[in-house]
């Protein structure tokens, strides 16, 4: 990952700090408005106000192209509260990993190529990019443990495990639209690790030597 180095020798300063508090902030005033301006018949949903849709925003509702970032998962209360939680806790550790920029990097990397994918297929989702940052995670800190819906302690990576399952029945199930945005997330999400998974693979196949050697 040489280029992202570079680019943050020069770019470093503009990265926006604790980008995932912006997020989530933002997520969580759509779910507060639209609860509101719901129950008071004001409009029918506002996520459908804000959702991508390549037609209408060629009709001049050109707020969907970075609106639908904001949405949050369609949920219950209860889940909507553990989810904006969740994201947030990724991101700023993430951030606090990789520093800003990096973080800003792989955020925006993943949003542009989905907004792309959108254009082309017509209609595109935040969820797969959102969930590409638990992924990315899990990589990164396998064994953290996570209370699951503040009750159930769960180490991250048989979470992500789960993910992936996930994600491969959405692979199958979901519109094409949906299936490019996923395959966009994880595209994403293997750009940036996929150096450490090369050399977790030579240091795995040199052991695997090493214990033969030894072994004769």
């Amino acid at each position: 990952m040489k280029w992202i180095y570079k680019l943050e020798y020069k770019y470093g300063r503009r990265a926006i700090e604790n980008l995932m508090y912006y997020i989530v902030g933002g997520m969580a005033v759509v779910f507060i408005m639209e609860i509101l301006l719901v129950s008071t018949g004001r409009i029918s949903s506002l996520s459908g106000l804000l959702s991508f849709d390549r037609d209408l925003i060629l009709q001049g509702q050109v707020w969907r192209i970075i609106s639908f970032i904001f949405l949050p998962p369609n949920s219950s209360t209860l889940f909507m509260v553990f989810a904006l939680y969740l994201y947030y806790m990724i991101g700023t550790s993430l951030e606090h990993t990789w520093g800003s920029f990096r973080f800003n990097v792989y955020y925006f990397m993943g949003v542009i190529c989905t907004i792309i994918c959108g254009f082309i297929t017509g209609h595109t989702t935040n969820v797969y990019l959102n969930m590409s940052l638990f992924f990315a995670f899990a990589v990164l800190f396998p064994d953290y443990k996570l209370i699951l819906f503040f009750v159930l302690p769960i180490k991250i990576k048989y979470l992500a495990l789960l993910d992936a399952v996930f994600f491969v029945i959405s692979l199958i199930t979901v519109p094409w639209a949906y299936k490019i945005a996923l395959l966009v997330a994880i595209g994403n999400f293997f750009l940036f690790f996929w150096e450490d998974f090369i050399n977790k693979l030579k240091i795995t196949i040199t052991h695997i030597k090493s214990k033969r050697n030894f072994n004769k």
